[in-house]
């Protein structure tokens, strides 16, 4: 696939070329068989050369940076994954402008430790600065897209590279333009800061509690940027090599939105299964009413730790919104863990999850 010429023209761009490598080294679920071969590009610059001469010549291309939003099949990738490991990081006074590759909570940790705001929310959430735009990244009460000032993209039917707003990138509840195409690489992130070292307005309830504040207050970044630390780790939501609650893709189902026509038909197979008097966390949202999917899947009888303490892979012990690798496992098991725990959610309460990572030559 990659002759003796195209290899020499990697190199000369500066990224390092193997063959045969695992996928697994690269994906926080620690799943996912072998790379044809692995190109690794460390500068903005070859990684523009590299996806435009593979581009050139059709060469399937995979790319990955942190690996934090990816599920691999085992049989890994017959073709050329472009590792970004790009890692600049731009601070100003009112905004941070990073390289894709940029490790995020590395990110939120230099903006926080500078005296800057804004961030803090997202702190802890595992994967590279280049995947927030992409996901419309989120977690208490916060969005890129509402810090988002501009991404640099290239374009890989033209092989042009410019900036465009984020009013472009078509962000919604987890998603973007740019998710689940392969027309663009994500080459910086700009985003927007408070220089008076406070944070967003606080708007999760769990997180307001946590500071013994008022949602809509704001606090010292550093201040919210701990007790976020803390409430991720009570739910393996922070990257620990030596908890197996944590080899995950993090919240595994995005929390549906059920359309306004469909609701009273949904809250009343709730109700039908666990009596009129349960409470439904249930949230406005475009579109619909967004219902937690943690909380369905756990009433739907799939409780922390699901299956079995021995199973190769499991709900989360501390969160059954994360499935997890308990070290052995293969990328099938967690596929059938997947399909097990979705379509038991939709028997019981014809809610359909779908899921929020990336997958590559699998099916969930």
């Amino acid at each position: 696939m990659l002759d003796p010429r195209t290899r020499a023209r990697l190199a000369d761009t500066g990224a390092a070329v193997s063959e045969q490598v695992p996928l697994s080294d690269f994906t926080t679920l620690r799943l996912g068989g072998p790379a044809r071969y692995l190109v690794e590009c460390r500068s903005t610059s070859s990684l523009i050369e590299v996806v435009r001469l593979l581009d050139a010549q059709r060469v399937p291309v995979l790319l990955l940076a942190g690996g934090s939003n990816l599920v691999i099949g085992d049989g890994g990738f017959d073709g050329v994954v472009v590792r970004i490991a790009t890692t600049g990081v731009d601070l100003r006074e009112d905004h941070v402008r990073v390289d894709a590759g940029a490790e995020w909570d590395g990110v939120v940790a230099a903006t926080v430790e500078s005296g800057l705001g804004g961030l803090e929310c997202l702190s802890g959430i595992p994967g590279s600065a280049g995947a927030t735009p992409v996901q419309n990244v989120g977690a208490y009460g916060v969005e890129v897209g509402s810090v988002l000032r501009g991404v640099r993209l290239l374009d890989r039917r033209t092989g042009q590279d410019s900036w465009v707003g984020p009013e472009a990138l078509g962000l919604g509840y987890r998603t973007s333009v740019l998710k689940h195409t392969d027309t663009a690489v994500v080459l910086e992130v700009e985003l927007e800061l408070r220089g008076d070292g406070t944070s967003a307005p606080l708007a999760y309830r769990e997180l307001a509690v946590a500071l013994g504040a008022e949602e809509g207050e704001r606090r010292p970044a550093s201040e919210v940027r701990e007790h976020v630390l803390a409430l991720r780790r009570s739910k393996g939501m922070v990257l620990d090599s030596a908890d197996h609650d944590t080899w995950s893709a993090g919240s595994f189902f995005t929390n549906p939105v059920i359309p306004d026509d469909r609701l009273p038909g949904v809250l009343a197979a709730i109700a039908a299964r666990l009596g009129e008097d349960v409470r439904i966390p249930r949230f406005p949202a475009d579109g619909g009413t967004k219902l937690s999917a943690g909380w369905l899947i756990e009433r739907a009888g799939f409780g922390k730790g699901f299956p079995a303490a021995d199973a190769p892979a499991r709900l989360s012990t501390k969160h059954t919104l994360a499935l997890t690798n308990r070290g052995r496992a293969s990328t099938a098991d967690l596929v059938a863990l997947a399909r097990t725990v979705r379509d038991g959610v939709e028997d019981a309460f014809g809610v359909r999850l779908h899921p929020e990572p990336v997958t590559v030559d699998c099916v969930i």
